[in-house]
């Protein structure tokens, strides 16, 4: 997978100063949160079997049902995500389990994706 410079140096732009990248409320901490929560927004949509809004989606009985929040500790400190639900509660996400400490280092294993 390439990726694109330019959005990256958008995200930069204005850089003076490491912790506006690694520091309590970073760059790596806000896209962490925002890519964790978007993979998760996947997962559920692979769950339900359609995408949000989607009319195949009115003839099921379970749909999403809002997000709840949950605070988790990883290598980058602690962050909140909004964690999807649907109405069975069925939807266990992967990426971010209810068990397990996460971060950079755990997304990267190739173990993380084996549970039991």
């Amino acid at each position: 997978m390439s990726t694109d410079s330019e959005p990256i140096d958008q995200l930069l732009e204005g850089y003076r100063k490491p912790e506006e990248i690694v520091g309590e409320n970073g760059l790596l901490k806000q896209l962490t949160k925002a890519l964790v929560e978007r993979a998760m927004q996947g997962e559920l949509t692979h769950h339900l079997g359609c995408r949000k809004r989607d009319a195949a989606g009115r003839e099921t009985e379970n749909k999403r049902n809002a997000a709840g929040r949950r605070r988790r500790k990883g290598d980058f400190g602690e962050i909140e995500i909004a964690v999807p639900r649907d109405r069975q509660g069925s939807f266990s996400p992967q990426i971010a389990p209810n068990d397990e400490r996460w971060g950079p280092s755990r997304l990267f294993d190739e173990r993380a994706g084996a549970r039991p």
